[in-house]
């Protein structure tokens, strides 16, 4: 294992102290809770307080400068995820209360609400292998944007479009939350368009809900590179999946708490531009179920970027949407760029 994640740390958080002192009194006191009902939860929780314990004491060998066991390596990732990279549960359209480090997002509650409800899980029937395949949004009226690696899943080429795959439908969920039964379900009619450079797609859905409520407005786009662009504070919303063949499986056990498929409130910065990708790189925690997420910019609450993919520990890459205010696709999505 690679020290990257010291160097995330050091990054990441000003105050270590701080921030030990801060995990280990969490830590101490869900260790006096009593068990619950559920005991794989429980157990989960018990582990989680051990690698955190081991994070604890990582973060004092690394403001000492000294070097970390294997065991440290995992605990500091723990922290990162926790404190500084959280993935926050939403419920009932709202998320709860982020740790420390995060406390800016309760200010900004109302507009990031507006990005969560606008927000959905892209679901397929008669696929042979997925019931849901990612993350969409909306982005202008009737019209969601996602990855076209998300649509590939269940439309195709023909000619010069693209249409469903046969015996295959699809629709979006605004909800799927957890402990949650509730839907707000859109059928999805047709593939407007799928970008031939970039992982981008643009979905046409119906005006109305199965059970006859109304689309909300659509979110806007920003027109132009936010300034400062990197160092920024950004937020994903999407539905992180387990893939475990691409991620360490234990570790992404312990950040997500074994929860998966539900709607998540995922903040972070954007740390570098890829001129190989032609995409903007940021450090939210994600995970296979995030592709088709927007990338919001927390100070102005426009979409800045749609997250494309990532790797584990290494980086996560999204497609600059101001560089496509031009593009013909966009252009016929009738996309709102502010």
């Amino acid at each position: 294992m690679s020290d990257d994640v010291v160097a995330d740390v050091r990054r990441i958080f000003d105050d270590l102290d701080e921030v030990a002192e801060r995990v280990e009194s969490a830590r101490s006191a869900a260790s006096l809770r009593p068990m619950g009902t559920r005991a794989r939860e429980d157990a989960a929780d018990r582990e989680r307080g051990r690698v955190l314990a081991d994070g604890v004491s990582g973060l004092a060998k690394v403001r000492a400068g000294r070097e970390v066991d294997d065991a440290e390596r995992i605990g500091l990732r723990a922290i990162v995820q926790q404190e500084g990279r959280p993935a926050i549960v939403v419920r009932d359209g709202d998320f709860g209360e982020p740790p420390a480090l995060w406390s800016q997002l309760s200010g900004r509650r109302e507009r990031i609400r507006e990005v969560i409800a606008r927000a959905g899980r892209v679901e397929v029937d008669g696929h042979p292998d997925h019931a849901w395949v990612g993350t969409a949004w909306l982005v202008a009226p009737a019209t969601l944007m996602t990855n076209r690696h998300v649509a590939s899943k269940f439309c195709r080429r023909r000619r010069r479009s693209w249409t469903f795959r046969p015996g295959m439908q699809s629709r979006i969920d605004f909800v799927r939350e957890q402990d949650s039964t509730g839907s707000l379900q859109f059928e999805i009619t047709e593939a407007i368009g799928v970008h031939d450079d970039h992982d981008l797609a643009l979905l046409r859905i119906e005006g109305a809900s199965r059970d006859g409520r109304p689309l909300p407005d659509p979110l806007a786009v920003a027109a132009s590179a936010p300034r400062d662009l990197l160092g920024r504070e950004v937020y994903l919303v999407g539905y992180p999946m387990s893939d475990p063949d691409r991620n360490e499986p234990e570790a992404i056990q312990r950040i997500f708490r074994d929860v998966f498929d539900v709607k998540r409130l995922q903040p972070g910065r954007t740390i570098g531009y890829s001129t190989a990708l032609s995409a903007l790189e940021h450090d939210c925690s994600t995970l296979g179920g995030n592709s088709g997420s927007p990338l919001v910019d927390l100070e102005t609450n426009l979409v800045i970027g749609l997250h494309f993919g990532g790797t584990y520990e290494v980086g996560n890459y999204a497609v600059p949407l101001w560089m496509l205010v031009d593009d013909p696709l966009l252009k016929a999505g009738g996309i709102d760029f502010r």
